[in-house]
């Protein structure tokens, strides 16, 4: 479906008027998607409204250093990790014999 000059001469009309996308496609029988690609080619956009409020610029807060957060200072570090094993150690016949039970397994 393409659009004819009448069609975009009441695109920029009811755009003009401040309807939405999809209020105009409802009238018009397009998509809102093809509304908004056609209003995006004619390069038609709404005017942004100026600010009603003046913002106020407030200063960050100072943050107080970490190690002065601290009560009292830690004597040292304690390590909450549980020592892990060392994975045993197999000779490579030892391995080909695990391999070959897997793929026993599998089979």
């Amino acid at each position: 479906m393409s659009w004819d000059a009448k069609d975009v001469a009441l695109l920029k009309k009811l755009w003009s008027q401040g309807q939405s996308a999809a209020q105009i496609a409802r009238r018009l029988g397009y998509s809102r998607n093809a509304v908004c690609a056609k209003l995006t080619r004619l390069d038609l956009k709404r005017g942004h409204k100026p600010p009603t409020a003046k913002p106020r610029i407030r200063s960050e807060p100072k943050r107080i250093p970490a190690l002065a957060a601290c009560a009292q200072p830690v004597a040292r570090m304690v390590s909450r990790k549980k020592p892990t094993k060392q994975p045993k150690e197999f000779s490579k016949g030892q391995l080909y014999a695990i391999l070959a039970e897997a793929v026993r397994n599998t089979g």
